[in-house]
């Protein structure tokens, strides 16, 4: 491939991985990782509602990975509520999942802006068969690509398995009980799932640009060498 097609390819993957570092930092920021309504269990059986009168006892829960916001419907209307992860929701939440998917959002945001860097510096630069070339713009785009995934992993098992939607509803009520009434994945949950999409796409860039896989590279020069020793 000539050298300006090159250039122009990994210059639109260094644009591409920019645009994700900043796209996940912007996402983290947000409370548009969850949405959905909880139902006011206690306060639906008390009256026993049904149909329209149910709607009286729903109300609204939307977060982030920092912090939200709920309604809190009991059928005397709704009163909005603004909560935090750190500290106050700790003790009812797995921390342990929670931090690793802050974790692997930092190191997901890291790496792409390590995966730009090199991107820009193999277009306009002289790089080297190391971590400065084509080896090191796989790994990144590795990197980013698997971070990506598992924090979409982790945080849906939180979500959904250990169903965090109603353990944050249920904080601090002493006689009410809340229940997940229907619950999906907001904008910047997709915006991680898109993020690790585009390195995948940045893996297949860099292989259209004429650089093979580093696996298949150190395959294929294996069995070259192999035929030469038999030739000897």
């Amino acid at each position: 491939m000539p050298a300006q097609q090159k250039k122009i390819i990994f210059c639109i993957a260094g644009v591409l991985s920019f645009a994700c570092a900043l796209g996940t930092a912007a996402a983290v920021g947000t409370q548009r990782w969850v949405k959905g309504t909880i139902l006011c269990k206690t306060g639906a059986l008390l009256v026993n509602a049904t149909g329209q009168e149910l709607e009286k006892f729903i109300g609204e829960i939307q977060y982030g990975l920092f912090h939200g916001e709920r309604v809190r419907q009991c059928g005397l209307g709704g009163r909005p509520f603004q909560f935090s992860f750190f500290p106050d929701l700790l003790k009812v939440i797995p921390a342990s999942i929670h931090v690793s998917v802050i974790l692997f959002c930092t190191v997901l945001i890291i790496f792409a802006l390590v995966g730009a860097g090199f991107f820009m510096f193999n277009a306009f630069g002289s790089p080297y068969e190391t971590l400065h070339g084509p080896v090191g713009l796989y790994l990144w785009s590795f990197i980013a690509c698997s971070c990506g995934c598992l924090i979409m992993i982790l945080f849906s098992s939180e979500v959904k398995i250990h169903h965090l939607s109603e353990k944050i509803a249920n904080f601090k009520e002493g006689s009410f009980t809340f229940k997940t009434h229907s619950e999906q994945f907001a904008n910047s949950f997709w915006i991680i799932l898109v993020c690790s999409l585009v390195h995948f796409l940045n893996a297949l860039l860099i292989r259209f640009a004429g650089f093979e896989f580093p696996f298949s590279k150190s395959k294929d020069s294996g069995t070259i060498t192999g035929a030469v020793d038999l030739m000897y």
